[in-house]
């Protein structure tokens, strides 16, 4: 589903923050949403060295979902007292890490957007979620169902959100960010869950 909102306020200001609210169809917060805003034009691209982390944690992944620009490398520590290794056969980057305990993997450099799916060759249990995305305006929602994308420019743009509880499926909305006042703009967005 498409949507477009329009986000007019004074034109001095040259960047809003937008809050938005991720909700499914009963009303209820849906937590680690992934949400970004893709610019009309070209986004600017990831600063080089732009790094994050996934640890693994009581053979969990630490976040269950991350999202990173493209260039993005991530390294994988290992907080376990086990040996893990990490893998992907996701088309947007398929590898695999030897086994290791006590240390960090080799970083992995995610340069193609789309979305992984991380698993242990060692845990089958465990799985997360990385979303590479071409633009540096996203968040991930708290367990409140909000999150914030700070600082957009003003511009048009696409505003995607998807979450694990909807099977990733994404829902777009268009928005037109020019200029704001001091507080965030807020958006209500409902997810429908998965098939």
């Amino acid at each position: 589903m498409v949507a477009s909102l329009a986000l007019l306020a004074s034109a001095a200001t040259t960047a809003a923050d937008l809050a938005l609210d991720i909700r499914d169809a009963s009303g209820n917060p849906i937590a680690d949403a992934v949400v970004y805003a893709l610019p009309a034009g070209e986004a600017p691209p990831a600063r080089a060295g732009t790094r994050t982390v996934i640890d693994q944690v009581d053979k969990t992944f630490v976040p269950r979902v991350s999202i990173v620009q493209a260039g993005t490398q991530v390294f994988f520590p290992n907080s376990d007292n086990i040996r893990h290794s990490i893998y992907s056969f996701s088309p947007a980057k398929i590898f695999t890490t030897k086994l290791y305990s006590g240390r960090e993997a080799a970083p992995v450099l995610f340069d193609k957007t789309g979305l992984v799916v991380l698993g242990c060759n060692i845990h089958d249990t465990m799985v997360a979620w990385l979303f590479i995305v071409d633009t540096p305006w996203f968040a991930r929602s708290g367990t409140n169902g909000l999150v914030t994308l700070k600082s957009i420019p003003n511009g048009e743009y696409t505003i995607t959100t998807a979450a694990p509880a909807g099977g990733f499926r994404a829902r777009e909305m268009h928005v037109l960010v020019d200029g704001s006042d001091a507080s965030p703009v807020r958006i209500p967005v409902v997810l429908e869950a998965g098939s």
